[in-house]
C-alpha cells in the first residue's frame, strides 16, 4: 500500500527529506505532496546576508529544482500555504480550499524572526500561512529573499544600516554590511555581544576586532521606539531611540531578535507544543503520532519523562546541521517502516560548534565557557580545569575547560588554527596535550607541531562531511573547486563556513600532485 506523505516547508530542511524519500517515489511505495508558501525554487536562507552584500549571487542560493522531485513523481505546490491539518479526517487544507490526504504529514516549516514591541514600529502579525510579519518600510528582517533585496539596496547606495541585536546572525551581517561598504552599527542590549556563547574576554576582543573593521558597537541599549518620517506618503525609518535617550539613525533598521519555530499549524490542530512541535525519538509529535516535525520547528524530548511537566527543556537548536539529520534519519525510518524493518530512534548530536562566518575576524566557539577559573571552589567540588591566553591589543583570545584533561568547552579568537585543533578535539572527545600552550603554537608561522586531524576530522560541520570523505571525492571524481566538491559530498553547501578549508584541501592536494 502506498503512504500518502504531505511536506508542509520547502526550505533546505524539507528539501533534505525529500531528496532522501525520493527513491521511495520513484518505486510507487510513497505518494509524496511538497507545499511550500514561497514563489520561489527553495534557496539556501543559512546564505541570505552573503546574497545582500553581494558575495553570493542569486544561482548560488538555489538548493533544489522543484522540476526533479515532479520528474521523479512527487506534487510540487509553489506559492501556496497549508492553512490547517484535520486530524480527523487526515487532510490538510491549503490556503485556496483545496484538501490533500494524508497518511504522514512531515512539518518542516522552520522559524520566522522575532519582532520586538517598539513605539511607532508597524506590525502585522503573521498566521498559519507561513509568511512574516509586515513592518514599517525602512524596517525588515533577514529570513526571505525579499528581505534581502531591502538590505541589497540600501547596501548599494552606501547607506547607513542599524542592526538591532548581536547575537551571531546580527554581527555576521554588520560585518558583512562593512566589507560591502555600507555604515553599520549594532546595538544590543546587555553587556556584551553574543552573551550565550561567549565570555566577557572573548566579547571584549571580539568587539574591539568589529569596531576595526568598521561597525559601530552599542551595548547596555533597551530599544524602545522608531522615529518615522513621512516620504512620499508612507511613514519611513529614520532612526532607533532607546530608554536612554540614545537615536542611532539610519537608513534601514535590520532586526536580528532572535527566531522563534513557525508553530502556528500545530497549535491549530491542537498538537502540544514547547519551544517547537513536541517530538519524541521517533520525531513523531507527543499529540498525534502521523505528525513528523524537523528542523527549527521540530523541539525533541522524550514525552515519558516530561509528558506531565509544564515546561519541557531543551528545544530547536537553531542550526541547519541538526536539522538535515532530523530529515535524513526521518526518511530512513520512513524507509524501513515500508519495508517491515527497525530502525534505531533518532538520537540529539551534542552541542554544535559556533563559527563566525566573517573574513575579518576568526572566532569559534563551543560549550559553556562561562566558567570563572578564580572563582572560589566550594567545599568537597572539584576546582574547574580551565586554561586562558588573551591578547587583546593583537584581537587573540583561547579559553579552554577541561575534565580530566577532556574538552568541555572553548572559545577561540583570532586563532584559526588553534580553533581548528580544539574543534577536532572538541568533537572527538579528545584529551588535550598536558602543556595548553602548545596549542597556541599552531597559529606561529613555522608551525610546525602534530595536529589533531586527520581523514576522521569534521570538516563541513552541518552536513558531518569529514576530510576522507571530500579526499575520496577528489580522487574519484576528480573535483578541482568547491562547488564540485558540494556536489558531491555536500560540503559547504550549508553556513559556508568550511569552504576556506575545503579549499585548502583542494590546495594541498594540489601540491603533493604536483
Amino acid at each position: 500500500m502506498t503512504m500518502r506523505i504531505v511536506l508542509v516547508g520547502f526550505g533546505p530542511v524539507g528539501v533534505r527529506f525529500a531528496e532522501e524519500i525520493l527513491p521511495e517515489v520513484q518505486a510507487g511505495r510513497v505518494e509524496l505532496t511538497i507545499v511550500g508558501a514561497e514563489q520561489h525554487d527553495p534557496y539556501n536562507r543559512i546564505m541570505i546576508a552573503e546574497y545582500a552584500a553581494g558575495d553570493v549571487s542569486r544561482d548560488g542560493l538555489i538548493v533544489a529544482d522543484p522540476e526533479e522531485f515532479r520528474s521523479a513523481g512527487a506534487r510540487v505546490i509553489q506559492g501556496d500555504a497549508v492553512t490547517a491539518i484535520d486530524r480527523e479526517t487526515h487532510e490538510v487544507v491549503l490556503s485556496g480550499g483545496e484538501r490533500i490526504a494524508y497518511d504522514r504529514v512531515v512539518l518542516a516549516t522552520g522559524a520566522r524572526s522575532n519582532v520586538p514591541s517598539l513605539d511607532g514600529l508597524m506590525s502585522v502579525s503573521p498566521d498559519a500561512s507561513g509568511l512574516d510579519a509586515q513592518l514599517t518600510d525602512g524596517v525588515t528582517v533577514l529570513r526571505s529573499l525579499e528581505d534581502a533585496e531591502r538590505v541589497k539596496a540600501v547596501i548599494e547606495q552606501g547607506g547607513r544600516v542599524v542592526v538591532l541585536g548581536a547575537g551571531i546572525l546580527g554581527i555576521e551581517l554588520a560585518l558583512l554590511l562593512a566589507d560591502a561598504g555600507a555604515i553599520p552599527s549594532i546595538s544590543h542590549f546587555g553587556p556584551i555581544p553574543m552573551p550565550r556563547q561567549l565570555d566577557r574576554g572573548a566579547a571584549h576582543v571580539l568587539v574591539e576586532q568589529m569596531t576595526r573593521a568598521g561597525v559601530t558597537v552599542v551595548p547596555h541599549t533597551r530599544a524602545e521606539a522608531i522615529i518615522a518620517h513621512d516620504i512620499d506618503g508612507r511613514r519611513t525609518f529614520r532612526a532607533l531611540v532607546s530608554s536612554d535617550g540614545k537615536r542611532l539613525e539610519g537608513d534601514l533598521l535590520v532586526l536580528s531578535c532572535g527566531v522563534q519555530p513557525r508553530a502556528e499549524l500545530a497549535v491549530e490542530a491542537g498538537l502540544r507544543v514547547g519551544r517547537g512541535v513536541l517530538v519524541d525519538e521517533q520525531l513523531r509529535s507527543w499529540s498525534d503520532p502521523s505528525i513528523h516535525a524537523i528542523g527549527d520547528v521540530a523541539h525533541v524530548q522524550d514525552p515519558e519523562r516530561f509528558g506531565d511537566e509544564r515546561s519541557v527543556p531543551g528545544g530547536p537548536s537553531g542550526l541547519v546541521g541538526p536539522g538535515w539529520r532530523q530529515a535524513e534519519w526521518l526518511a530512513a525510518s520512513i524507509t524501513a517502516e515500508i519495508s517491515g524493518q527497525a530502525c534505531e530512534p533518532y538520537r540529539e548530536d551534542v552541542p554544535g560548534i559556533v563559527l563566525l562566518k566573517a573574513s575579518q575576524i576568526d572566532l569559534v566557539t563551543a560549550g559553556d565557557v562561562q566558567v570563572d577559573p578564580f572563582a572560589p571552589t566550594p567545599a568537597g567540588e572539584r576546582a574547574p580545569e580551565v586554561a586562558m591566553w588573551a591578547d587583546p591589543q593583537h584581537g587573540t583570545y583561547v579559553k579552554m575547560s577541561t575534565t580530566d584533561g577532556v574538552l568541555d568547552a572553548f572559545v577561540a579568537v583570532g586563532q584559526p588554527r588553534a580553533a581548528a585543533e580544539l574543534s577536532v578535539l572538541y568533537q572527538r572527545r579528545g584529551e588535550l596535550p598536558s602543556d595548553r600552550s602548545l596549542l597556541l603554537r599552531l597559529d606561529a608561522a613555522d608551525e610546525t607541531l602534530p595536529r589533531a586531524e586527520g581523514r576522521d576530522a569534521t570538516v563541513c560541520m552541518c552536513n558531518a562531511v569529514t576530510a576522507g570523505q571530500i579526499e575520496d571525492a577528489v580522487a574519484e571524481h576528480e573535483c578541482t573547486t568547491v562547488e564540485e566538491v558540494g556536489s558531491c559530498t555536500r560540503a559547504g553547501t550549508g553556513c559556508g563556513g568550511c569552504r576556506v578549508r575545503i579549499s585548502e584541501l583542494l590546495a594541498q592536494r594540489e601540491v603533493a600532485s604536483a
